[in-house]
């Protein structure tokens, strides 16, 4: 599946993204996706912050990120592997924008993960490093 598909795809879910509810979803399913993916998430998040992240990728995200806080979507989140759908979307996204990440996005994510989960280590991302 190519980018322009997927982004058709997603882009109904647009509309149900938002910071609360994203905060929301993370708080209730970090443990089941795991501190890799709850990173992924913030690093997309604080790339909508980013007023230097083209506008075209920045609608991307906040597709993506409307497609992880929907909990009824290809896979439903609450059958087992239910979050497999919302991780591969997510980066998919992530390595599609990755050039045009600040290294002040890494950082405000690698940041936020830390507070939540002080006793481990931030995951390693090499392939998406701008």
């Amino acid at each position: 599946m190519g980018i322009k598909n997927l982004s058709e795809r997603l882009s109904k879910y647009s509309a149900y993204y938002n910071p609360a509810s994203l905060f929301a979803k993370i708080g209730k399913v970090a443990k089941k996706v795991g501190v890799k993916a709850v990173h992924t998430v913030l690093i997309l998040y604080y790339a909508t912050l980013d007023k230097r992240l083209p506008l075209k990728d920045r609608a991307l995200v906040i597709a993506a990120l409307g497609y992880f806080i929907v909990p009824i979507d290809t896979i439903p989140d609450a059958l087992p592997g239910g979050f497999a759908d919302d991780t591969a979307a997510l980066v998919f996204i992530l390595k599609h924008i990755r050039n045009n990440l600040s290294q002040e996005t890494l950082d405000k994510a690698k940041r936020q993960l830390s507070e939540w989960f002080p006793d481990t280590p931030a995951p390693t991302l090499p392939d998406i490093k701008p």
